[in-house]
């Protein structure tokens, strides 16, 4: 007997009884349907919760505090910095030096800007995930003087020639439009003036400073860039140290160094370890690291515990089908019989059998995916109209600008189904085949 005989035999046996074939191919729609859309909706849970984290913080960031106050603490310093670069896993680095905003004065004209300052390495920025609205991020051996403005630092400049409403506020008119703000950074000519103490004749000569441009306002950034100036650290120790000797200044017991610090990680999965190592220098850490990992246990038992009733419905079709094909054996012992009798071998018997318990499970397997699909699709528009409605909480919000689904159905997983839901079927109808396999063919021709 060919193949092509057994195919035919097989789906000619099938469609002989379409109810009872209609019924069993049912119940392996159900348990396809149900594993299919519960694994989704915990891919979708674990995507929105890496997408609130993403929104939160760079998950191969690890910021460094220098909290000691005692005089033998290690420091932070440049020495220590070198240090960490040459660690396993570590792409970059910075030092986050806050500048005194009483110690210098940043103007334009007669504006005189009120915001933060921070001084690091802008050659690391780019690394670190920093993006720009306007111009671009300072490459290596840029100029010291060079600096970049926070999407909203232009509107920390204030009228230093007015005593009252001396400050233009980013907030837009009732039409939308932004108000103009009094400088314009990748226009005007910056100056950065070290200060005197009060009443002091000392005559300070102003650097002129090159705004090659504006950041971008992305969230999970440390230093956050929206009301801040970046500039060159050394250029910024140097502006402080001038300041501190100007104004006499002297330096705390505590050892030189700076009171944070960044490191860019190759990967999510080496942070914990670069992390321990650098608490092992005695330094405070935090990274995304605690409550990814947490989390991320969280999400596994879900998607266990989702695709577990999934697996449920599919065994009971896997007894549905089990059942179905003993029925058929019943029915068919005569056929059986005969078949065997005309020489019909053994093994094509059986594969026949098998043919027809896998067809089941692969056409419930395909119906059950294009439900699933139909279902995961409709599950989206909801969460989609909650979420525009503000009904969705803290899931929800970290999806926010995005095209927030919170079911996914990822091409493996419908491959996989697929293939799950036929080999089940092959497995149901194993021991049907080889009961049928069995049947003696004398006893088989008697039979009514």
């Amino acid at each position: 007997m060919g193949i092509r005989d057994m195919l035919s035999m097989a789906f000619g046996n099938l469609f002989k009884r379409k109810v009872r074939t209609l019924l069993t191919v049912t119940g392996v729609v159900v348990g396809t349907c149900a594993i299919v859309v519960m694994m989704s909706l915990g891919i979708g849970i674990k995507q929105s919760m890496e997408d609130m984290m993403k929104n939160m913080g760079d998950l191969t960031v690890i910021t460094i505090r220098n909290n000691s106050q005692s005089p033998d603490a290690v420091a932070l310093d440049d020495k220590m910095l070198k240090k960490m670069k040459k660690m396993e896993h570590v792409v970059t680095l910075t030092p986050v030096f806050n500048m005194d905003s009483s110690a210098i004065s940043i103007q334009s004209k007669k504006y005189k800007y009120q915001g933060m300052i921070y001084g690091v390495y802008l050659d690391t920025l780019k690394d670190f995930g920093y993006k720009t609205v306007n111009g671009e991020l300072p490459a290596a051996g840029a100029d010291k003087t060079t600096v970049l403005f926070g999407k909203d630092a232009e509107y920390d400049f204030m009228d230093s020639h007015k005593s009252s409403n001396n400050t233009i506020y980013p907030q837009p008119d009732k039409n939308g439009k932004m108000p103009e703000p009094y400088v314009h950074p990748m226009k005007d000519k910056f100056q950065v003036t070290v200060n005197p103490p009060e009443n002091s004749t000392a005559i300070v000569k102003p650097v002129k400073l090159r705004c090659i441009g504006t950041l971008s306002e992305e969230g999970g950034k440390d230093p956050y860039p929206s009301h801040s100036i970046f500039m060159d650290v050394n250029f910024a120790k140097e502006l402080q140290e001038k300041y501190n000797k100007l104004n006499n200044v002297k330096k705390t017991a505590k050892k030189a160094g700076y009171e944070s610090a960044s490191v860019k990680v190759d990967s999510v999965a080496n942070v914990p370890k670069v992390e321990e190592t650098i608490k092992d220098l005695g330094f405070t850490t935090y990274s995304m690291e605690s409550i990814r990992k947490p989390m991320e246990e969280q999400m596994r038992t879900i998607q266990m515990i989702l695709g577990g009733l999934g697996g449920i419905s599919l065994f009971v079709a896997a007894l549905g089908i089990t059942n179905t094909m003993i029925m058929s054996i019943y029915e068919r012992t005569r056929e059986i019989g005969i078949m065997k009798v005309l020489g019909c071998i053994v093994r094509n018997i059986r594969t026949m059998f098998l043919i027809e318990s896998g067809a089941i499970g692969f056409m419930g397997g395909v119906i059950g995916l294009v439900q699933s699909y139909a279902i995961s699709l409709f599950i989206n528009m909801v969460y989609a109209t909650n979420s525009d409605h503000g009904g969705g909480g803290m899931m929800m919000d970290a999806a926010a600008g995005a095209a927030a689904k919170i079911s996914i159905i990822p091409l493996w997983l419908a491959l996989g189904a697929l293939l799950f839901s036929t080999m089940i079927g092959l497995l149901s109808g194993f021991y049907p085949a080889n009961r049928a396999v069995k049947i003696s063919a004398l006893t088989a021709i008697k039979q009514e």
